[in-house]
């Protein structure tokens, strides 16, 4: 990602403006580092937030010129006019920075390391994150071209499985890729990828995720991937799905399939296209195909805990979305940890003709649990 020059000028600033929390930085096992003012730190290991214990800055004036020469490095400023600071380190780690005196607490730090980790599918079932047959039936969707959502919150895996699906679309396509940050790690000979770019101090020459969808369309994208939809852009990406762009996906912030659905029409709500709120509801329902919802649960562990299929909108013009798989059942073991999965819940999805026209070796019995003797 970095060539070694810059490597080493980054890997400098790094040390020198880190130096309480940079081994930290160079423990593997942490995930995200979260200064809370000078004298708190906490990190993120295995999902779970622990103390870092005997770490803390010497002072708030050391922490606010730690934050000054990591935005200096990379050509940006955070002061007093403008006390916010959200940018990728060269590296591809984000951090997000907040002083006072909007920050009560002292100058508060959040920095989510990147970790390129090549994960598969086989991986993603060891670690128990879904199940055989459900991921079985996840890679059938991608063959047939599903339109799919993927919904969590922060933390929850969302863009480790999206990258999953996307290294299981079939060859032969041309994949455009939109992201705020590179992030998805995709295995794929036909990718292209943009990222967006923020405005300068002037508020200029900023290039947001919706220009960057429209570019997209004019590319001619087979699949469209948009790493995570937080504005107006779902409409344009609603838009792609309905207009031939089978296959494309995104990531959103939500807490059940259904919610993933009116969140997207909320953000969609606020392009500058205005369409009434029922020609939205309709264009999200034949739009959207499927939403897996992810979960980061209390022991730590990152788990599909729904994957749901949306069949249009009922009688009271709410979206009518079925699980096929769910979590229905989670126990907590003597060590902490829960045990439980998605499984079938006895719905056959809408285009199982698709599936059997395919001749693809996934019956209907795969939809049903298995009858206990």
């Amino acid at each position: 990602m970095m060539d070694s020059r810059m490597s080493e000028v980054f890997k400098n600033t790094i040390r020198e403006a880190l130096g309480p929390v940079y081994h930290l930085w160079q423990d593997p096992t942490v995930t995200e580092i979260l200064i809370n003012g000078h004298v708190e730190v906490f990190v993120e290991r295995k999902g779970k937030l622990e103390r870092a214990l005997d770490t803390q800055f010497p002072s708030e004036d050391h922490l606010l010129a730690a934050i000054n020469s990591i935005a200096g490095s990379i050509g940006r400023r955070i002061n007093y006019e403008e006390p916010r600071l959200d940018a990728r380190l060269p590296d591809g780690s984000r951090i997000h920075a907040v002083i006072p005196p909007c920050a009560t607490n002292g100058p508060t730090v959040s920095i989510r390391k990147f970790t390129q980790s090549k994960i598969t599918f086989k991986d993603y079932i060891k670690l128990g994150a879904i199940t055989p047959d459900a991921a079985n039936f996840l890679e059938i969707c991608m063959f047939l071209g599903k339109n799919i959502l993927v919904s969590g919150g922060t933390g929850s895996g969302k863009t480790t499985l999206l990258g999953l699906l996307c290294n299981r679309i079939p060859r032969g396509y041309r994949i455009l890729v939109i992201e705020d940050a590179k992030e998805l790690t995709i295995d794929y000979e036909h990718v292209v990828r943009f990222e967006t770019r923020t405005p300068d101090e002037q508020g200029k020459y900023e290039v947001t995720m919706r220009d960057l969808l429209k570019s997209s369309l004019r590319l001619r994208p087979d699949r469209i991937i948009v790493g995570e939809v937080r504005g107006s852009e779902g409409f344009e990406l609603i838009q792609a799905m309905n207009t031939g762009h089978n296959g494309s996906m995104g990531t959103i912030h939500a807490n059940s399939p259904a919610d993933a659905l009116v969140r997207l029409e909320s953000l969609a709500a606020g392009s500058e296209t205005k369409i009434s709120d029922k020609a939205m509801q309709y264009s999200i329902a034949a739009a959207i195909d499927l939403v897996i919802q992810i979960s980061r649960l209390q022991d730590g562990s990152r788990r599909v805990t729904s994957i749901a299929e949306v069949r249009g909108l009922d009688k009271e013009h709410n979206y009518d979305v079925v699980p096929i798989y769910d979590l229905l059942t989670l126990t907590r073991n003597p060590d902490g940890k829960l045990t439980g999965n998605v499984e079938p819940t006895g719905e056959i999805p809408s285009f199982m003709k698709e599936i059997e026209d395919n001749r693809i070796p996934f019956p209907r019995s795969k939809f049903f649990r298995p009858k206990v003797a």
